[in-house]
C-alpha cells in the first residue's frame, strides 16, 4: 500500500533528489508523526480551554483525579505522573490554587512535605473536562477501525519503550 502524496512525501522527494546518497524513508514516519502530534495538540487543547484549563492544568487535575478519593498527591508525585520538573509543577499548582481548583496543605505524615488536593470545584471541572476529552479523542480516532487502532497502539507502545518513554 503506498501512501498518498502529501507534504511529507514532497519533502522526501526533494531530499531524495538533492541527496540521493541518503535514505530519507524515516521522514515518512517521523515527519507524519510530528504533524499528527501538532494537529492532535491543537484539537485537544480546544476542550481544555473550554473548561478554563491549559494542557498542563488538565494533566495535574487528571493526575489528582486518578489518585482516587481524597484526590491528593504530593508535588513530587504529580511531577512524576505528568512528566514535568518540580519547578514547572509548582507553577501549575499555584495556578490551579488561584483558580480554586486545588489546595495545598502540610502533609499529615511529614511536616516539611506538602500535599495537593482537588477542591469540589476542581473535581467537577476535571470530571466534565475528562468526559468531553474522551468524546473528543473518540472523534479524532473515528477514521481508524478498531483493528487499526489496536495495531497503532501496539506499535506506539513498542516504539515508546524502545525510546525509553514508558
Amino acid at each position: 500500500m503506498s501512501a498518498a502524496v502529501d507534504r511529507v512525501s514532497q519533502i522526501q522527494q526533494e531530499w531524495a533528489r538533492e541527496r540521493p546518497d541518503l535514505d530519507v524513508s524515516p521522514q515518512g514516519v517521523i515527519g507524519r508523526l510530528h504533524r499528527v502530534g501538532a494537529a492532535l495538540t491543537a484539537e485537544l487543547t480546544v476542550v481544555f480551554r473550554k473548561h478554563g484549563l491549559g494542557e498542563g492544568d488538565f494533566d495535574v487535575l487528571a493526575a489528582l483525579r486518578r489518585a482516587g478519593a481524597p484526590f491528593e498527591r504530593t508535588p513530587g508525585e504529580l511531577a512524576e505522573h505528568t512528566m514535568v520538573t518540580t519547578g514547572a509543577m509548582t507553577k501549575r499548582i499555584d495556578r490551579l490554587i488561584k483558580q480554586g481548583l486545588a489546595t495545598r496543605r502540610v502533609s499529615d505524615t511529614d511536616g516539611r512535605g506538602r500535599v495537593v488536593a482537588l477542591t469540589e470545584q476542581g473535581l467537577r471541572t476535571i470530571d466534565l473536562a475528562f468526559e468531553e476529552h474522551m468524546h473528543n479523542e473518540e472523534r479524532l480516532l473515528s477514521g481508524l477501525s478498531a483493528a487499526e487502532r489496536e495495531q497503532l497502539e501496539l506499535l506506539l507502545t513498542k516504539w515508546a519503550a524502545q525510546l525509553g518513554g514508558s
